[in-house]
């Protein structure tokens, strides 16, 4: 950085992620989700620090927005990966979390992005949408998508999710 570039400055502030977990409990996967679209339960840190948002859910349904921003640039001048590849990691997690009972957990086993287009602080809203593809007693898969407004793809991937507790 030269002495002639302005910094450029990003506040971000959250709720305690332990009191978001805490809110959760008693609830199924879908009513936790809808509690957080409702605005009664926060979304958490890393949501609020990227600008993810998480806008829809059904059953194995979950779509997220977010829109790029100069702060998600990487040093080539574009949206780095690493915001889609969270889009979709939350998107199709989410999905799956959709579907468990109260009590049940999940966390992700592996991901696989494929990133088709460079997104830039042009782009637009971006809408992340993910289905589960198939949920067991213990796994489940998922599938999602990164479109523009015109329903240009992005990005899209995959992923594997363990269930556990219940």
């Amino acid at each position: 950085m030269n002495d002639t570039t302005p910094a450029r400055t990003r506040t971000v502030s959250w709720t305690d992620p332990l009191a978001i977990a805490s809110a959760a409990r008693g609830k199924s996967g879908k009513e936790i989700l809808e509690a957080l679209i409702r605005g009664e339960v926060d979304h958490p840190p890393f949501a609020h620090l990227l600008g993810l948002r998480l806008i829809e859910v059904g059953d194995g349904l979950a779509v997220f927005s977010v829109e790029p921003a100069e702060f998600h640039y990487n040093p080539i001048g574009v949206v780095h990966g690493g915001l889609l590849a969270t889009a979709l990691d939350s998107a199709m997690g989410c999905a799956v979390h959709s579907t468990l009972p109260m009590g049940t957990a999940y966390t992700t086993l592996e991901i696989k992005a494929n990133f088709v287009r460079p997104a830039t602080m042009t782009t637009g809203p971006l809408r992340c949408e993910a289905r589960v593809i198939h949920r067991g007693k213990t796994s489940a898969t998922a599938e999602g998508k990164v479109v523009d407004g015109s329903g240009r793809l992005y990005a899209h991937g995959t992923t594997t999710c363990m269930i556990f507790g219940g």
